[in-house]
């Protein structure tokens, strides 16, 4: 009798309903925006209508303006707005095509900031985006390279997922000018140039369970130096402050108690590394300023893993300064993570880097602790070796690359963190 009184008090959890529609991030400009905002891109020209013959796209040449891209004249922009009800089509509660007063329809959705076409989902999924920040030489490139090789070669099949590019044009850019010169040719990749900026590379983590919504990464690949330049880096404020999650990279070289001690022990002259480096703590303040201070309470809610990049260097202390690193170190030892973030895994990486930042860096370790709410480090090498004369020898391995991303999945609610069996 008690059970069946106790079943009428007992909280229920209750489950998250899922809300008709989803506020859309556009993953060019990132500013943000409701599906019943967009507008949309004609399918077709007229040369004897003025509104549909092809015409220059002020907003969309402004957008590729600031990245130096090539302009030229588009099919005609259509405003929902202009068009009947009985000509607008749905789908999931979300604007998706028009047809215009030829009877032509187009689903070519456009942002209605910067005229860039926004993905198939948009609207009816989350737009989670990550960001990739770090100052200059941190490797942004390399680890992103590596980190999408890792996702579409292993990280999809164990969780049960493909890690797709948006389009045909992403795939092939990523893989000529990113996949087939690192592990192809063993080549190290230019340093991004501020004035050669690159549209993002967007990729899809979509589960083979289609009622788990598909996962957007959006990989905007922000040259180091402006990260520490005010006015360049409030270009990328909205991307930042909109992001679901990012992925702070600090290079040890960066780290001025360690630096020479590795220099030092790999051999190499001064000349040989970056002529200059930003300290991880110089990162912080210009995210601060451009962004997490308009926060609520000064402080940012994202989570954001902390990546210590060229792990594999760290292996020039482990004899001399056992203090920093010990020689078994979780560090070089690759972890597999499959269906579920593995607790025990997560928690020695984190707590290892964690103390290890505090002791070689504490006042970038405070500066995170004071701006960032939720945040967990790691420690990753993208190649698995240090280039020599920007060549790598051998078989390159990525070492904990994926790890990072993996703890972002289960922040958002993707998977699950618990002990392996």
């Amino acid at each position: 009798m008690l059970g069946f009184f106790k079943q009428f008090f007992e909280k229920k959890p209750v489950e998250k309903e899922r809300p008709p529609y989803y506020s859309i991030v556009c993953p060019y400009c990132f500013d943000k925006f409701e599906p019943d905002e967009v507008v949309f891109r004609a399918a077709h020209t007229k040369e004897n209508d003025d509104e549909f013959t092809l015409q220059e796209d002020e907003r969309l040449n402004a957008w590729r303006r600031k990245f130096n891209l090539s302009q030229q004249d588009m099919e005609a922009v259509i405003e929902p707005h202009t068009i009947p009800e009985e000509n607008r089509v749905y789908s999931e509660n979300v604007l998706v095509a028009v047809i215009d007063r030829y009877g032509v329809a187009t689903r070519r959705r456009l942002c209605p900031s910067c005229h860039n076409e926004l993905p198939i989902s948009a609207g009816k999924m989350p737009s989670n985006i990550i960001s990739i920040v770090g100052a200059s030489q941190v490797g942004k490139s390399v680890y992103m390279t590596s980190l999408i090789h890792t996702l579409q070669s292993t990280t999809a099949s164990n969780f049960g997922a493909a890690c797709m590019p948006l389009s045909a044009e992403i795939s092939r850019k990523f893989r000529q000018n990113y996949l087939e010169p690192i592990f192809d040719r063993g080549m190290m990749l230019e340093s991004t140039n501020p004035n050669e900026q690159q549209e993002p590379f967007i990729f899809q983590f979509v589960f083979k369970d289609d009622r788990r919504a598909p996962l957007t990464l959006v990989f905007f690949d922000v040259a180091g130096e402006g990260m520490v330049e005010r006015d360049y880096l409030e270009i990328y404020a909205a991307h930042i402050k909109n992001s679901s999650g990012i992925l702070f990279l600090v290079d040890p070289l960066q780290i001025r108690t360690i630096r020479d001690k590795i220099r030092l022990n790999v051999g190499q002259e001064e000349g040989e590394f970056a002529s200059r480096y930003d300290e991880p703590r110089e990162v912080v303040i210009s995210l601060f300023e451009n962004f997490i201070a308009h926060q609520q309470g000064s402080k940012t809610n994202i989570p954001t893993a902390i990546v210590l990049t060229k792990s594999d260097m760290l292996q020039y202390l482990k004899e001399e300064d056992s203090e920093y690193i010990q020689p078994n170190s979780n560090v070089f030892r690759n972890v597999i993570h499959q269906g579920y973030l593995d607790q025990t895994e997560f928690e020695n990486i984190n707590g290892e880097i964690r103390r290890f930042i505090e002791k070689v860096d504490r006042p970038f370790k405070d500066a995170v602790d004071v701006y960032f709410q939720n945040t967990a480090y790691f420690a990753v090498s993208a190649l698995g070796s240090n280039p020599v004369n920007r060549q790598v020898t051998g078989v390159i391995t990525p070492t904990r690359v994926d790890e990072p991303f993996i703890w972002l999945l289960h922040q958002l609610d993707y998977i699950d963190r618990r002990d392996a069996p």
